[in-house]
C-alpha cells in the first residue's frame, strides 16, 4: 500500500483561555499547527515553539475530542497508519482548509481518510467506523471451510465446533454445502498444511461432519477491527 494512503488528518478544534497558572514550555521542534500537547489528565495545547505562554493564553482541547484524538492514534497504531493532527483554533490557513476540506463541518473533531472518507463528531468515533476507514493488512492465518453435515441435532453439531478455539464464525447454509466455517490462526503458528490438518483431524474428526472443502487465502484485508 502507498505511503500516502496510510496518512489520516484528525482536525480538532480547541478553546482560548486565560490562566494565571504557570505551564512549562512544550517540547521544541512541534509544528504549531500540527499535534496536540496534554494527555489524559490535561487536555491543554499549548502554543508550540515559544518558551512560555507570555500573556497567559492556552488551548484547552475539550475531553470528548481528547478521547477521539486517543482512540484514532491508538487503533491507527494497530493497523499500521499515521495520524496528522490539526488543531483549527490555531492554524493559520484556516479559510483554504474549510474550503478544501472542511466544507459544511458542524462538529469537531473531524477525520480525513485517504480516500476522502470523513468521520465527524465525537459520536462517529468508534473502534467499528476507525476500523472501517482504516482497512488494515490481515496478519494472522485465516481460513474458510465448507461442511456437509449428517442430517440430524444441528445444535449438538454447533456446539462442538464452538468449542474448537480456532474457529471463529459459523454460518449455516441452504445449498450444496450445510456450514461455512471461518477459522483463524496465529500467523506463526500455522501455515498452509498445518491448517488442513486441522481440518481434517479436528473438524472431520467430528462424527457428524461428512465432507470439508476448505479455501486458504494468500492475502487477506480487513475492515473489521483486530482482536488484541
Amino acid at each position: 500500500m502507498a505511503e500516502d494512503s496510510r496518512e489520516l488528518t484528525l482536525y480538532v478544534q480547541s478553546k482560548k483561555a486565560v490562566t494565571s497558572f504557570y505551564r512549562p514550555a512544550p517540547a521544541s521542534g512541534l509544528n504549531p499547527e500540527v499535534g496536540l500537547v496534554g494527555g489524559p489528565s490535561s487536555s491543554a495545547v499549548l502554543p508550540a515553539g515559544s518558551d512560555a505562554v507570555g500573556d497567559n493564553t492556552v488551548f484547552f482541547l475539550s475531553d470528548d475530542q481528547a478521547r477521539c484524538q486517543a482512540l484514532t492514534e491508538e487503533i491507527a497504531a494497530q493497523r499500521g497508519y499515521r495520524v496528522r493532527v490539526v488543531d483549527v483554533a490555531r492554524v493559520g490557513r484556516i479559510e483554504r482548509l474549510v474550503a478544501e476540506h472542511l466544507k459544511g463541518v458542524q462538529t469537531f473533531p473531524v477525520l480525513i481518510s485517504p480516500l476522502g472518507r470523513r468521520l465527524e463528531g465525537a459520536s462517529a468515533f468508534t473502534e467499528e467506523e476507525l476500523a472501517d476507514t482504516m482497512p488494515a493488512d490481515l496478519k494472522s492465518v485465516r481460513a474458510f471451510s465448507y461442511l456437509k453435515v449428517r442430517g440430524g441435532d444441528l445444535d449438538k453439531i454447533k456446539r462442538l465446533l464452538e468449542t474448537l478455539r480456532e474457529v471463529k464464525e459459523l454460518h449455516f447454509l441452504t445449498g450444496d454445502w450445510d456450514i461455512l466455517v471461518v477459522l483463524n490462526f496465529p500467523p506463526a503458528a500455522a501455515n498452509k498444511r498445518q491448517v488442513l490438518d486441522f481440518v481434517t483431524e479436528r473438524i472431520r474428526g467430528i462424527p457428524e461432519v461428512l465432507d470439508t472443502s476448505t479455501i486458504i487465502p494468500e492475502y487477506s484485508l480487513t475492515k473489521f477491527p483486530i482482536s488484541k
